[in-house]
Formats: structure tokens, C-alpha cells, sequence
């Protein structure tokens, strides 16, 4: 009986927390900056910062340069 009821915790413990525990990460700002260059090309800036599930944000930065 015990043993059953502590399986059966676990198990449910580990349904309702995972979720909780991996969540999903959330787009906080995007930015797009599109400059020409003085060679008549196209740089293409992208910012992205994003807030994980543990609070905690990343920024990424992704620059493209079109001849």
C-alpha cells in the first residue's frame, strides 16, 4: 500500500513538475537595423533577447552582410 502510494507520488510529482521545470523560453525584444555601406552594400542587424524558464535572459546578436 505505502509503496503504491509513494509510486504513484513520484510519478505525479514528475507529470506537474516537469513543465514547470523546462517551461519554454519567451521573445522579450527584437530588433532589426538595416544600414547601406559605403561600398553599396546592405548590412542587415538582427537583436533578439529572450527570457528563459529559470528568469534568467539571453541576448543574441546576429549580423548578415549583403553585397
Amino acid at each position: 500500500m505505502i509503496r503504491r502510494l509513494a509510486t504513484t507520488f513520484l510519478v505525479s510529482a514528475a507529470l506537474i513538475g516537469l513543465p514547470t521545470l523546462i517551461g519554454c523560453d519567451r521573445e522579450v525584444e527584437h530588433e532589426k537595423t538595416v544600414k547601406d555601406t559605403p561600398t553599396g552594400g546592405t548590412k542587415v542587424e538582427e537583436k533578439t533577447v529572450t527570457k528563459k524558464a529559470d528568469g534568467t535572459t539571453e541576448t543574441k546578436t546576429e549580423t548578415k552582410k549583403i553585397p
